[in-house]
């Protein structure tokens, strides 16, 4: 029974109080109305631990750090056709079990990872989040393996968890995207942590950056009216929804005072990658816009809970995007970073907080959203990098489960864009996601811009050293 058929009372035994309800978001409205059952906007989290969890201790713990962010705790409000908007509606416990457990196998992890993308949480049961925790997986990550190959199958050092020693964990959290994102259910992630291993999981202070200055010359930018580049088909599957490759890389060096940083190498990285597969691909060269979330929230225990980025647009002419000329890449798209970082712009821009105002039914929005969402299909960013950046917390749940090893993420990558790139760190190494829409690519097309954008992330080092 949930809490619609019986909700909470007031602590005394008198009559039920109606739960709280908030409106839905910008973003969360935008997000709803273009839901599809054949791409569901899920966001996954991946997180290796050396050592054992309990079952029971681990339930315990991450369900009281929902209740210690009640943010997570929602659900989607019903709601006559003519409402003026969706509303979330708060819940004091969850409706459903949230987690649950499975034994290690030889494609445990793969299948793991495939259920995160397959099939969103419902928004109609409080929380739309589950967390499924592999047993015995090993000490380390699967590195190139995804849901599409048996794992273990890569040659990457990391691929220890398709046969490793059985003592390790995995942590597999799938988000309903619509509702959350990725950054805001990590925060939950580091309160169990901390519940459950009683060790601090306070985050570490952010790095010190040195002074922005404006590089001189590389302050235009191209037109954004042009369409941009879609990346180039490969060999689509006919399995509808989403495949997945995650990796392990070394964290990119650069000079000490580079006026880049490393999430400007990883957008070049990015930038090139896709301007060399569509070369091979004989796509006319056009601009590339590449979309990058940007995430100005404290992360501490009070860290705002919800879809809390702001999308910005990065745009390269084709002829910026040259290899041979790095530095200046890296400087140019540092500029330009730096510049949409500091702009102060709603989240999804100023037109869409225009059209999810409440002032017709929401239905009718809905309709006109979707309507709109395909006429700008030409001109939708050519893809997606969400850089997570370093992983603020331990994640330490204790002396026998351990410490986090590896933290993967992954977003969306619904068409026409179809292809994302989504990167954290941890412990010193840099852990890479490529989504993509299996309408658009293989899982060998996947694997061959994993190779691609490792090529070009390991060039930013050395062509951008020699070229300052």
């Amino acid at each position: 029974m949930t809490t619609v058929d019986h909700p909470a009372r007031d602590g005394t035994g008198g009559p039920a109080r109606r739960p709280v309800r908030v409106p839905f978001p910008v973003v969360d409205e935008v997000a709803r109305h273009c839901l599809q059952e054949a791409e569901p906007e899920t966001v996954h989290i991946e997180i290796h631990l050396p050592g054992p969890l309990d079952r029971d201790r681990l339930t315990a713990a991450f369900t009281e750090a929902l209740r210690r962010h009640p943010r997570v705790l929602m659900r989607e409000a019903p709601g006559r056709w003519y409402r003026r908007r969706y509303e979330w509606e708060l819940t004091p416990e969850p409706d459903t079990a949230v987690v649950s457990f499975t034994p290690h196998g030889r494609d445990s992890l793969r299948a793991a990872r495939a259920r995160c993308l397959e099939a969103a949480p419902p928004l109609s049961a409080s929380p739309p989040v589950r967390l499924e925790v592999v047993e015995g997986a090993g000490p380390a990550a699967n590195g190139g393996a995804g849901p599409d190959t048996p794992t273990g199958t890569s040659a990457d050092p990391a691929t220890g968890a398709g046969s490793g020693n059985g003592n390790g964990t995995v942590l597999f959290l799938t988000i309903n995207h619509t509702a959350l994102d990725g950054p805001a259910c990590l925060r939950v992630l580091a309160t169990a942590a901390e519940l459950y291993g009683g060790r601090d999981n306070t985050p570490a202070a952010p790095p010190v950056r040195s002074p922005d200055a404006v590089e001189p010359g590389y302050t235009s930018t191209p037109s954004v009216w042009a369409p941009p580049a879609r990346v180039a088909s490969g060999a689509p599957e006919s399995t509808p929804g989403n495949g997945l490759i995650v990796t392990e890389l070394a964290v990119p060096c650069r000079p000490q005072g580079s006026p880049y940083t490393v999430n400007d190498q990883l957008m070049a990285a990015t930038a090139l990658t896709v301007a060399h597969w569509n070369r091979e691909h004989g796509q006319r060269p056009r601009p590339l816009r590449i979309t990058m979330p940007v995430d100005d929230r404290p992360r501490g225990a009070d860290m705002p809970i919800g879809n809390g980025t702001r999308l910005v647009e990065v745009t390269f002419s084709p002829a910026e995007v040259d290899a041979s000329r790095m530095g200046e890449l890296l400087r140019r798209t540092a500029t330009r970073t730096r510049a949409l970082k500091a702009a102060d712009r709603p989240q999804l821009g100023h037109g869409a907080a225009l059209l999810t105002a409440p002032v017709v039914p929401v239905a009718w929005r809905a309709a006109v959203t979707r309507g709109l969402r395909r006429a700008a299909g030409p001109w939708t960013s050519t893809c997606l990098l969400s850089n997570i950046g370093r992983i603020p917390y331990a994640l330490d749940f204790g002396e026998e489960a351990g410490r986090a090893r590896a933290v993967w993420f992954s977003a969306p990558a619904r068409t026409p864009r179809g292809l994302t790139v989504t990167t954290a760190s941890t412990a010193g190494r840099l852990h890479v996601s490529l989504r993509w829409s299996r309408s658009l690519l293989g899982h060998g097309d996947g694997a061959h811009l994993r190779d691609l954008f490792e090529h070009y992330l390991h060039a930013t080092e050395e062509t951008g050293a020699s070229s300052r």
